[in-house]
């Protein structure tokens, strides 16, 4: 069930006018949450419910099992860690592993196709199943850490790892976060109740109007990537998909945070203005931070992180833990190298400190800027490209510095790409970019809120773009 559906819409008056009911106490909404979200997720294909239900249970047994048993914890992990890597394997992964075996074997004459052998069910990519995977595995994680108590009651389990608002594309909510707040019905006051709504039309405007509007520039282009080989055009195009992904994905966790606030319960914040970095470090603490701070945790730090003495285990940590972020994204080649990327991205300023080194003045900070932004859009040519080599095409019409701007942007795209343009100036000089902070008058600041959020509806209504599903469903 996608958020930008009037279906969806029905689903939420069906689910809020129930919510002052069935919310009132434990096991009635934790059964409810459940239930619907079952409902919201198998709105695409119910078969895949199951999916959810079988690793769920495996977890929350496992959870149960490692407090129990503490001498066998880490046997009850491994199994939890086992079933729900080898599910995301088997339904994510294994036509890009049998495709790279055909290709090695055929090298060596061999006619064995083991892409043909792969049964149908598992060439179905279920939606968000990198997503709620992880937040599973995080919980027997936490419980084998000794960081979180299992739950007793099933039904609490799987509110938390079912919740709709997040189920399909994030942001990734750690059990220790959200299963102590599902422990009672949270009262939410007009303020929070305001803010939930607030998030949700930023959310709707920023995939509706802004991300859909320049989807168009986008698809075409790389669709037909002959068709322009102006240089220009196509880093404009890569400026119109780097701010479309990010719209359209941080749209889906403000829209996700905003119902939550709407139920009384707290998501973390999932974006914050990444492409304000000044260094690749701080990009990755800025962009779906509930990812980055996953793999930062469960991959990174285990690893041994920066705390080992060996600076080449220091590097390789790091790669590791970006490579796995690449091949988390898609199961293709350019994920992989996109996520290598940014290793190297991230390489070179360890090698170098130029980001510090060049924190000193406007100028050089404005450069700074400028330079990370470059490099995210060169690394999104891959993340987008239908293959590596279309990529490596695309980058070279890029820096060929040759042709012109021609005016196939379209006009939606053409005033969409000035909007956030302008809107990042904004974000990049303005200290503070709180409405209150500038309109000192608490009524006038209040009014003014509310007229803001009065016509980014009008605006999602009358300009929105063609609609599509959101880009992380994919993933």
């Amino acid at each position: 069930m996608l958020f930008n559906s009037i279906v969806f819409l029905f689903f939420l008056a069906v689910f809020f006018g129930l919510w002052p009911i069935l919310g009132k106490k434990n096991n009635s909404r934790w059964v409810f949450i459940t239930l619907a979200s079952f409902v919201f997720y198998g709105w695409w294909d119910w078969r895949f419910i199951g999916l959810i239900i079988f690793s769920g249970l495996i977890d929350y047994f496992a959870g149960l099992a490692i407090e129990k048993n503490p001498s066998q914890s880490k046997k009850y992990l491994l199994l939890s860690l086992g079933v729900n890597l080898g599910t995301l394997v088997a339904f994510k992964y294994s036509l890009f592993f049998a495709e790279n075996l055909n290709f090695v074997f055929n090298i060596f004459g061999s006619t064995i196709d083991f892409k043909n052998s792969i049964p149908l069910f598992f060439q179905i990519l279920p939606v968000g199943i990198s997503f709620y995977t992880f937040q599973s595995m995080s919980y027997t994680i936490d419980i084998y850490r000794g960081e979180l108590k299992p739950t007793k009651n099933i039904w609490h389990f799987f509110s938390y790892l079912s919740m709709f608002p997040q189920l399909v594309a994030g942001p990734i909510v750690r059990a220790k976060d959200l299963l102590p707040q599902l422990l009672s019905k949270n009262k939410t006051t007009e303020k929070i109740r305001w803010e939930g709504t607030r998030l949700i039309v930023h959310g709707f405007f920023k995939k509706m109007v802004i991300a859909d509007n320049l989807a168009p520039i986008v698809n075409e282009s790389f669709n037909s990537p002959e068709l322009n080989t102006s240089s220009l055009v196509w880093w404009t195009v890569m400026i119109s998909f780097a701010y479309q992904i990010y719209c359209d994905f941080s749209g889906y966790s403000d829209i996700a945070r905003g119902l939550a606030k709407w139920m009384g319960y707290e998501f973390n914040l999932n974006f914050n203005y990444p492409y304000r970095s000044r260094s690749f470090k701080e990009f990755w603490q800025r962009w779906h931070i509930s990812l980055s701070s996953w793999f930062r945790d469960y991959v990174y730090i285990p690893l041994g992180g920066s705390q080992t003495h060996s600076k080449l285990r220091k590097d390789f940590n790091m790669w590791t833990t970006m490579l796995l972020s690449g091949l988390w994204h898609g199961a293709a080649w350019n994920f992989i190298i996109w996520g290598a990327l940014h290793a190297f991205y991230l390489q070179f300023e360890r090698l170098t400190s130029y980001p510090h080194k060049l924190k000193k003045n406007f100028l050089t900070k404005l450069l700074l800027h400028i330079f990370i932004l470059v490099q995210v859009l060169v690394a999104w040519v891959f993340f987008r490209a239908h293959s590596a080599g279309q990529a490596l095409e695309i980058l070279g019409m890029m820096f060929s510095f040759s042709g012109r701007l021609t005016t196939t942007l379209g006009n939606n795209g053409s005033i969409v790409l000035l909007i956030v343009i302008a809107r990042e100036f904004f974000c990049y000089f303005a200290k503070d970019r709180t409405l209150a902070s500038y309109v000192k008058n608490k009524f006038l600041s209040n009014v003014l809120e509310v007229a803001i959020v009065i016509l980014m509806v009008v605006l999602t209504v009358f300009f929105r773009g063609p609609g599509s599903e959101f880009i992380y469903f994919q993933f």
